[in-house]
């Protein structure tokens, strides 16, 4: 199944919506060629989202009330995805297709990625997320 992507240049306010719409841990960001080129974790779009007085201070987070909690998405303005990345790290969360659970998980935690990439013959096929993974390798 295809996963959702975006560019760079995608606006913030954009990228988010579609984390928020599909329930998803994260997003593929792509070059300009369609390759991955970072994950972007939906926890980083909410570390710019959120003001840092209420990721600092939990008591203060716990007075702004539910109404009121979803102007802090206007926090993320005019940002496009480049601006809503940390640093990028030495390895990118990216498998061939005929990775193994194990090798996936091993990259998942070297990386921090709550999703891997899947490529084949140089084109983004889908990704695999951690709850993925899990549901493959834990019995029911």
């Amino acid at each position: 199944m295809p996963w959702p992507s975006v560019t760079l240049d995608t606006p913030a306010i954009e990228a988010a919506k579609t984390l928020a719409d599909a329930d998803l841990p994260g997003l593929i960001v792509v070059n300009g060629q369609g390759a991955p080129f970072a994950v972007l974790p939906g926890t980083q779009v909410l570390r710019l989202a959120v003001p840092s007085y209420c990721q600092d201070d939990p008591l203060l987070a716990r007075m702004v009330d539910e109404a009121a909690a979803d102007v802090f998405i206007r926090e993320l303005g005019d940002r496009t995805v480049r601006e809503l990345l940390a640093p990028q790290p030495s390895e990118l969360p990216v498998v061939a297709s005929d990775a193994t659970a194990l090798e996936i998980a091993a990259l998942m935690a070297r990386t921090r990625s709550p999703l891997v990439a899947v490529m084949e013959d140089g084109r983004l096929l889908g990704a695999v997320t951690l709850h993925g993974l899990l549901d493959r390798v834990m019995p029911a």
